[in-house]
């Protein structure tokens, strides 16, 4: 096309000017590339904006005068799509101004990989639906004249000087709104559909081989994420506004000037930063009320915003920081359930004022004499007395005539058919149709004479017939709703045409397949060569019209479903009648048709009307449209027909295809019948298409638009009248009014108008009302809008087979104010939607079917269709394909938009157009957008005529398998029922503390363990202080005895320690650290080994020599760019004096790779102990003081912290006698552990337990199950192991891994039915789910479902809870989801509503004591409130080991006091959330039972709107929304929350997602997502524990290193 691609301005930087370079740009380089580029574009010093009225120009401007020369042309041509009109256009282009002239604030544009931008190569895109036309599409190639690129540039400067330095074309733009388009507005209006809006922030975070396609996506001004529209302005003044003149000034200029398309830029420059600061002061001085807690917004985690930060979030973050548009209201607090906010009605909205309306009633229908008696009867009158006379002529595809059916052929061939039908199918006895049968019409759209003849032997035969479309495929939108239809009229047979029945889809024997949820049927052809000849004696019976079902037409409802709507014999004659008066046809007058003849307006006047008064009827075909739109115009002209049926994208695809042609006249019409008259757009083509052939002998009162609905037929239309004088009736009404429901002429607000024109009056015969829309049909005062119904006989009757349904459309009794019913006949409801204004004229506002109710406020689909169109569509929109539905989000409709982009356009394009669809709609409707998405032409489901399927479309997008090519969603502009914020209540003061354990009556949540002390056992190891003593006294007692046993990978011992071994080997590695590490007492070893013996044994080598270890998991060999740095820092933040290892990883730590990673040459020294010396050391070192450092305990938490703490001898051995009662270990004893041995729990169990307690422990590297995923459940079954711990990680992939192998595992002798306790080892909430499969997987191997268990151990104390061997079993409780938002625990049922299941972690270990404190105050709580689980044990922690000694930190975290209640205790704070309960079981001391219930970590809760959220609660819900979502982590950033999905499927799926997963947030959680990032697999990085590692992720979303598919921000 080549008119679009000259429109574009030339860009430098696409075709190899100064490209952006490919590199991820982070912050500094990319200040400093956008200086390089702009510099260009700032003459003056930085920081003082220029006066945009005085345009800096380059090029020479051009004058007004030439500009309109270079426009005449194109007024006329190039119009695209869906018949625009001048008024919608010049509202938009007026609604854009207004944004144009306030300050800029971008719009950060989404950021797709390379993959993504390309979906499919431009052969691909086959025009589309080669078998019909639409009834919303279509365009002419090529339409337009081709302009120069430097015209249009210099447009633009013209433009831009003219919006911004004149008001004057402004208002003529809206003043000269009426005059159909004329003057300088509309050229206005056509240059602004080219010029390009400014640059705007186009950061990105792509692929690295992706190179930038740079270009200027379009700024919105934004009011906190509300684009900006006038009506907007006025209502957010309240909030003290920054005036325009604050704002971005710099941007302003280089609207004017930069015309290359603008380098990669973002909203502010490195001074604009600087301006802002200062203004951002000002204005928070005047008090702007905050939405949320903005006040956060201002810095991200104590960094200033625009620190590290990806400049694209700062963008989002400050076009959301502004106030949001409408205050929140109250809302009440009941039970503290969360109420959402009712939209309460604005008190000063439109109300309706007029009188109650009168029923209109049309004139009186004249019966004629000479009138039929029945459409059957006229039929033989004219195939009797003139069979030569013309009936029907059919065009080929070359604009033909293709055939000729005359009245004597119809008529001789429908008694053919009738005969053949009702006597040549089944037997004599049983014949397959008899009279009142219904049958399916399946005709083609380009064979008229077949379908007229089918239908004519139906009403001879008098069978039903039911027309529908031609199935193309087995699947065709909406195909499976006909075929319900057809099974439910009970339909066998269908009739259809040779031709057509050659073209079916066949199976290979050559059968017709049974259609998806069609009836089983039988095709019959109604050629006259296949039918045989009824005998001379055989007649059809011709009655007079009667109260039989003539034919059934289906419609399609809004939600997909088909009905069919039954016209009787009487209502089908009555319509013909009341059809040929009110548009005065008479016998053979000549009547184009280019509607669907089938069904609506098309059938009534083409196949019905016309043969009642012997009409000659031309039938174009829509294939013969596509080809030659003007066709219908030039057989208007041939055949000098009186009459023409058109729909208003016939009159725009001939105003598009129009040149100045010769053979083209009008004067012959007198009657054009507009079928889609009354849509809101059609006003449009009806003015320029009279504008444009009025020269062509086209007389302005000849165009009559028609109002229709397939329950009511013609419900009025516009009488052909001979006086040109009387102008056609026009509403220009206020669409503010208009979505109450109040009928004001619009006076101020010039942009948000819509403008009808009347249909003309109520049909001859019949009495209109208007009701209101919804509830009892009560009618309508004067100025109101509400459903029109009709009291006719030419109605449908009912919805066949639906008597509810029907009761509820076409027997509706109107009713007056005082409630009484205005008529005793009922009323039929049309759907449609509008008023009766002066003089009976009906005017159409919308219809039923596309009515959206958002807060409160009425829109209609196509409005909002008509308003997208008016922005530019020429450029983007293919063929005019908009669809507009709502969607049900969080109890309101929100409204979404769907559009096919062409072909060719671009990103930048795309973004553009969408930037610019959001302020329009904004500015004309005053609604918000929820989500804006384009899809790639020609990809959305079609109706059979090539319209869009709405109700397909939707359930597409619902799914999430809409495939969309570009997504903007408006959650933060639309979604104002959100809950108010919550305000933090004082909490109660130390005065409600009654009897010292209940706070504000209720009791205190305090539990513990069993009393270490009062414990008598025959535990030897107590007498020893240091594990050290013990391994010797072992080693002297046991010598022999199996301590430690190591299974590879195919599960056979690998190696294992007796005690005198472990003490043996024990010697030669301290002797080494004496001699080769020359260390003394106290110094620090880091050990650097595999999970295996070697590390036990350094361990206690470490011990008998008197140094501290510390153990590091090794480098990754496959990864040691990312592994090795972790391990170099905790050696250097433990001051490790040197570094043990094997000789593999000494290798390893001196490679390239390494010195790559970090720098070698810093490490401390490396001992091999591979390589131990052979003699034993003089002296085992004792330590004086059993509060002495036994070990430091290393661990990343999930937040990304590294923290090491100090564990003590006392507090070592504590541990493992705690561990010892709890599990009842034993030297008879074997336990299995599959963990890994660095830190917490893990590395106790795997290291200290076996030689405190003296048990055989069965090790298992996790690292081995990838290789072999069975390996730990052997090891448990052959072992015949009782107690085993696991990760969830190894859970997991034994869940994943063995799902299907159950089977051959039991096979292979796996029985699990001895193990009592399986142990999950972890520092976070019970995985439930995770859980509960591996139980439910496992338990036919024999594992019983209680024994599965976790526990709960954090920094300050390694182990809090561990379900042991006696005790109850562990407890699941379900607590209200949004209760836990506000700090309360309320227990629900399960299955509830926003019900979430927690599983208790475990028996609290004895010696441990647990109480819940408010983390803020300090204050003990009671059971039923979520706080700070804090611990008193004897094996804590004793502190932080840190390099700056951050003194405040370490005793706050292990020295709290309450501060009030038992203020004399020493807590130790472990930064988890949870709470206690008191269940009802009894444990082993007899008492009741207290069950710990951890939540969630402190660090890692969310605070977004006063509320706390946990991150798994959210990722869960996004998981569950879409089969291709496998991970999902969330964090927030100034407040606003980031969705990380993973995503299992083709990258096209990615933009689906984001829809998917902000309705689920908002709907489960109450919150709006900021920002949707999709990645590969294995992107979001989880760390050796299973845990989500949520802030490295959010660290490398924020430095752009994720390399996402996609990243969607929200407005």
């Amino acid at each position: 096309m080549p008119e679009t691609r000259e429109l574009q301005p030339p860009t430098n930087t696409a075709k190899g000017g100064p490209a952006p370079s490919t590199r991820d740009i982070t912050q500094k380089g990319y200040e400093k590339k956008r200086s390089k580029l702009m510099g260009a574009f700032f003459p003056q010093a930085p920081g003082k904006g220029m006066d945009p009225s005085v345009p800096h120009e380059r090029r020479t401007p051009v004058t007004p005068g030439s500009a309109s020369r270079y426009h005449r042309r194109r007024s006329s041509g190039s119009r695209d799509e869906r018949y625009r009109s001048d008024v919608h256009t010049e509202a938009v282009q007026a609604a854009l101004a207004k944004h144009k002239e306030r300050g800029k604030m971008a719009v950060p544009m989404p950021s797709k990989r390379r993959s993504l931008v390309v979906q499919t190569s431009m052969d691909a895109y086959t025009p589309p639906d080669t078998s019909s036309g639409s009834d919303g599409e279509g365009s002419m190639q090529g339409e337009g004249t081709p302009t120069s690129s430097q015209g249009s540039i210099n447009m633009e400067n013209w433009i831009s000087r003219a919006i911004h330095g004149s008001t004057t074309s402004s208002t003529t733009s809206s003043s000269s709104t009426q005059s159909g388009g004329s003057g300088a507005a509309s050229r206005l209006a056509d240059v602004m559909g080219q010029t390009h809006l400014g640059p705007t922030a186009h950061l990105s975070l792509k692929r690295k081989s992706r190179k930038h396609s740079p270009g200027p996506p379009a700024p919105v001004t934004v009011e906190n994420g509300n684009p900006v529209s006038g009506a907007a302005v006025r209502r957010s003044c309240d909030f003290g506004q920054v005036g325009p003149e604050h704002v971005w000034q710099p941007l302003r200029n280089e609207k004017q000037e930069n015309h290359s398309t603008p380098p990669d830029v973002t909203g502010y420059t490195s001074d604009s930063i600087q301006l802002e600061r200062p203004q951002g002061s000002t204005t928070a001085s005047r008090a702007t009320p905050k939405y949320g807690n903005a006040e956060l917004m201002e810095t991200g985690d104590g960094v200033p915003v625009g620190g590290r930060v990806s400049a694209k979030i700062q963008q989002l973050v400050n076009t959301l920081k502004r106030p949001k548009r409408p205050p929140l209201r109250e809302f009440f607090v009941d039970d503290f359930e969360e109420l959402l906010e009712v939209q309460q009605p604005d008190p000063n909205q439109p109300k309706a004022e007029g009188a109650q309306m009168l029923a209109m009633r049309g004139e009186q229908l004249g019966v004629v004499t000479n009138w039929p008696s029945s459409l059957e009867a006229a039929l033989q009158r004219w195939g009797t007395i003139s069979p030569k006379a013309p009936c029907l002529t059919t065009m080929d595809t070359n604009g033909k005539p293709l055939y000729i059916l005359t009245y004597g052929k119809l008529w001789t061939r429908s008694i053919k058919v009738a005969y053949n039908i009702l006597h040549k199918l089944g037997t004599k006895q049983e014949p397959l149709v008899r009279p009142g049968d219904r049958v399916a019409l399946v005709f083609p759209n380009n064979d008229p004479a077949a379908f007229m003849v089918a239908f004519y032997g139906c009403l001879l035969a008098e069978i039903v017939p039911v027309p529908i479309e031609v199935p193309l495929t087995r699947k065709d939108a909406g195909s499976q709703q006909i075929g319900f239809l057809l099974g439910s009229c009970g339909v066998t047979v269908a009739l259809t045409s040779d031709a057509c029945h050659k073209g079916l889809p066949k199976s290979p024997t050559g059968e017709i397949p049974q259609f998806k949820g069609w009836p089983k049927l039988m095709w019959f052809v109604t050629e006259s060569k296949h039918l045989s000849k009824p005998p001379r004696d055989w007649f059809p019976h011709i009655k007079d019209a009667n109260n039989d079902t003539a034919y059934i037409e289906y419609k399609t409802c809004k939600d997909g479903s088909v009905l069919g709507v039954t016209v009787m014999r009487i209502a089908l004659l009555t319509h013909c009648q009341a059809l040929t008066q009110s548009c005065g046809y008479t016998e053979a007058e000549t009547i184009v048709n280019v509607l669907d003849f089938k069904k609506d307006v098309g059938l009534w006047h083409a196949i019905l009307t016309s043969v009642m008064n012997m009409m000659h009827v031309i039938s174009i075909p829509y294939s013969l449209m596509k080809v030659n739109p003007l066709s219908w115009i030039q057989k208007v002209c041939q055949y000098k027909a009186k009459v023409a049926c058109v729909k208003s994208r016939d009159m725009h695809w001939a105003l598009v295809a129009h040149r100045d042609q010769r053979d083209i006249g009008l004067s012959s019409l007198r009657m054009l019948v507009v079928a889609d008259g009354s849509n809101p757009w059609s006003i449009s083509s009806c003015d320029a298409f009279l504008n444009v052939f009025q020269s062509k002998g086209l007389k302005p009162e000849v165009i009559c638009p028609c109002a229709s609905s397939p329950e009511a037929l013609t419900v009025a239309i516009r009488r052909p009248t001979d006086d040109s004088n009387q102008p056609p009736g026009r509403g220009v009404l206020s669409m503010q009014g208009l979505s109450h429901g109040v009928i004001r002429v619009d006076s101020e607000e010039k942009l948000s108008v819509l403008t009808l024109q009347d249909v003309g009056t109520v049909m001859p015969g019949s009495l209109m009302c208007v009701v209101k829309p919804d509830g009892v049909p009560q009618l309508c005062k004067t100025d109101e809008i509400g459903e029109l119904c009709v009291c006719s006989v030419a109605t449908g009757t009912s919805y066949y087979g639906l008597s509810g349904m029907t009761k509820n459309t076409f027997e509706v009794f109107p009713m007056n104010s005082l409630g009484a019913p205005i008529s005793e006949y009922p009323f039929t409801r049309t759907g449609l939607l509008g008023f009766v204004g002066p003089g009976g004229m009906c005017f159409i506002a919308g219809k039923m079917d596309g009515l959206m109710v958002v807060a409160g406020r009425r829109h209609n689909a196509d409005d909002i269709v008509a308003t997208a169109l008016a922005v530019e569509p020429m450029k983007f929109v293919y063929r005019g394909r908009i669809a507009v539905f709502s969607i049900t989000v969080l109890h309101d409709e929100r409204m979404v938009v769907v559009a096919e982009q062409r072909p060719d356009s671009t990103e930048e394009d795309s973004f553009q157009w969408m930037s610019r669809v959001l302020q329009a709609i904004d500015g004309i409707h005053q609604v918000g957008v929820y989500c804006l998405a384009l899809v790639p032409s020609n990809t959305l489901p079609k109706t059979p005529l090539g319209g869009i399927h709405l109700s397909e479309t939707k359930q597409l997008f619902l799914e999430g398998s809409l495939h969309p090519c570009n997504v903007l969603m408006c959650p933060h502009t639309c979604v104002t029922n959100l809950p108010k914020p919550r305000q933090k209540q004082p909490e109660i003061g130390p005065a409600s503390v009654m009897v010292g354990n209940l706070v504000s009556g209720k009791r205190i949540a305090q539990a513990s363990g069993r009393d270490l002390g009062q414990m008598e056992d025959n535990d030897q190891a107590r007498k020893f202080l240091f594990l050290s003593e013990v391994l010797q006294w072992r080693s002297q007692t046991t010598p022999d005895h199996v301590l430690y046993t190591l299974l590879n990978s195919r599960g056979a011992i690998a190696s294992s320690l007796t005690c005198i071994q472990l003490h043996k080997r024990a010697e030669k590695i301290a002797t080494m650290l004496a001699e080769r590490g020359h260390l003394q007492d106290g110094d620090h070893v880091a050990l650097v080994y595999p999970p295996g013996i070697d590390l036990i044994a350094a361990f206690y080598g470490c011990l008998y020599a008197g140094c501290v270890p510390i153990t590091v998991r090794p480098p990754h060999p496959q990864n040691i760019a990312t592994t090795l740095p972790t391990v170099k820092m905790i050696v250097e933040v433990s001051h490790s004096a040197c570094l043990m290892t094997t000789a593999g990883i000494c290798k390893l730590l001196r490679s390239k790779e390494a010195s790559a990673a970090v720098d070698v040459r810093t490490w401390p020294p490396v001992l091999d102990t591979d390589d131990l010396p052979k003699k034993k050391p003089p002296l085992l070192y004792k330590p004086s003081n059993p509060d002495t450092l036994a070990y430091l305990d290393f661990s990343v938490s999930t937040t990304g912290m590294l923290a090491g703490v100090k564990m003590s001898h006392t507090a070592t051995s504590a541990f493992c006698r705690s561990i010892k009662l709890q599990c009842e270990l034993y030297p008879s004893r074997e336990v299995s552990i599959c963990l890994d041995p660095y830190c917490g729990l893990g590395f106790v169990l795997w290291c200290l337990c076996s030689v405190y307690s003296g048990h055989q422990s069965i090790l298992i590297p996790p690292s081995e199950l990838e290789v072999n995923p069975a390996l730990w459940l052997l090891a448990v079954s052959q072992y015949k192991v009782r107690d085993t711990f696991c990760s969830y990680s190894v859970m997991e992939l034994c869940t994943k891994g063995l799902g299907l192998q159950t089977e051959s595992l039991k096979c292979r002798g796996l029985d699990l039915s001895r193990v009592r306790t399986c142990v999950v080892v972890a520092e976070e909430r019970p995985r439930i789910a995770l859980t509960q499969s591996f139980s439910k997987l496992f338990k036919d191997l024999g594992l019983h479902p209680r024994a599965v268990s976790t526990s709960f151990g954090c920094r300050v104390n390694l182990a809090i809870c561990l379900q042991g061997t006696s005790g109850p079993d562990p407890t699941t409780v379900y607590v209200d989801m949004r209760a836990l938002r506000h700090d309360r625990v309320r227990l629900v049922e399960r299955g509830s509503p926003h019900s979430l299941p927690l599983m208790e972690s475990g028996k609290i270990l004895p010696g441990v004591r647990i109480i819940i404190a408010n983390p803020e105050t300090k204050g003990p709580l009671g059971d039923s409130h979520l706080g700070e689980i804090w611990v008193c044990s004897g094996h804590n922690a004793s502190g932080y080991f840190t390099v700056y000694g951050d003194e405040a930190l370490q005793s706050d975290h292990f020295n709290s006091r309450l501060s009030f209640g038992d203020t004399q205790t020493i807590w130790a704070r472990t930064g988890y959330l949870g709470f206690l309960r008191r269940t009802d079981l009894t444990d082993a001391s007899g008492e009741r039972h207290d069950a710990l219930y951890v939540v969630g970590a402190l660090d890692e809760a969310m605070e977004l709107r006063g509320m706390r959220y946990h991150p798994i609660d959210i990722e869960t819900s996004v998981i569950r929304t879409h089969k291709s979502i496998t991970e999902c982590a969330v964090f927030t950033w100034t407040n606003l929350l980031v969705v990380v999905v993973e995503l299992d499927g083709s990258e096209q799926e990615a933009l689906d997602l984001v829809p998917l997963v902000t309705n689920v947030v908002l709907e489960e959680h109450y919150l709006i997502v900021g920002v949707v990032v999709v990645v590969d697999i294995g992107v979001i990085p989880i760390n050796s524990r299973g845990e989500k590692q949520r802030m490295h992720l959010r660290d490398g979303f924020l430095a752009d290193q994720l390399d996402p598919i996609y990243v969607a921000y929200n407005m």
